[in-house]
């Protein structure tokens, strides 16, 4: 039995020769602790971040319910989205079906549903507000809590992310602006809603009239030049406003931390 060495903090036993090994002295062979490449973002993450979030009780389990919460409220405002785009397409069909069943109605009924879908694209811009405002935290915690819990080899994506998802829930801010908010719903329904109406509307003022344009086009005592200009307007600044490059990852943005760094809109 050869003599023992023992590490006063921890109680641990150690040979001596091993003690030689591990510090290059004595032995064939040198072991060396392996240096690990610590990420930017690992190097400031929470080990408590996740802990116990598959427990049937405690902090984890009450983020998880906290987490069901707010996918409820994402899928009933994702719901009223549909609803409005539904009547949309409705009052749109009942429009062209009621403007080519005769030659006598006139073409101009076609310009009203265009107002009418422009009224239900605000309606859904401001509901998709709401809407974003619930995804946001449902990504919020997706990125740092859940896919945190399942593999925390890749670190948090947003090391903020308690203090951002507190302050929201203290004072709760719209993270997109109307005029973004629009511009997604017509590159996702209402611009090719709005292509079709005037497509049926010029077909409706050409071939379906006994009068030529722009004597075709007029409305009353205003020209027809004057209303076709004001249409073809109208169409340029709506599909400005849908193709202006953003920073969109299909219908979520690439980059939701700077959303979280805006102040409320009041």
């Amino acid at each position: 039995m050869g003599e023992d060495t023992t590490d006063g903090r921890n109680g641990s036993v150690e040979e001596p020769g091993a003690a030689a090994e591990a510090n290059g002295g004595g032995g064939d062979r040198q072991t060396t602790d392996p240096v690990e490449v610590v990420d930017d973002r690992r190097a400031i993450d929470d080990p408590r971040v996740a802990e116990g979030m598959f427990d049937e009780d405690g902090a984890g389990s009450a983020l998880a319910h906290l987490y069901r919460g707010e996918i409820h409220r994402m899928k009933s405002w994702r719901d009223r989205l549909d609803r409005t785009t539904n009547w949309a397409v409705i009052v749109m069909a009942a429009v062209l079906t009621w403007a080519f069943s005769s030659e006598t109605n006139p073409h101009y009924v076609i310009l009203v549903g265009v107002a009418a879908v422009s009224l239900f694209l605000v309606v859904e811009g401001r509901r998709y507000r709401g809407y974003d405002m619930w995804r946001t935290r449902v990504r919020l915690l997706q990125e740092n809590v859940f896919a945190y819990a399942l593999d925390r080899s890749q670190g948090l994506a947003d090391p903020a992310w308690r203090e951002k998802l507190s302050r929201d829930y203290r004072h709760p801010t719209m993270k997109l602006s109307f005029e973004e908010a629009v511009a997604h719903r017509l590159r996702r329904v209402y611009l090719p809603l709005f292509f079709l109406l005037l497509s049926a509307w010029l077909v409706r003022i050409t071939a379906f009239s006994p009068r030529s344009w722009p004597e075709s086009a007029a409305i009353g005592r205003i020209p027809g030049v004057a209303v076709s200009v004001t249409v073809a307007g109208a169409m340029l600044l709506l599909a400005f406003v849908a193709v202006r490059p953003r920073k969109w990852k299909g219908e979520l943005l690439e980059v939701d931390a700077d959303a979280w760094n805006r102040h409320r809109e009041r």
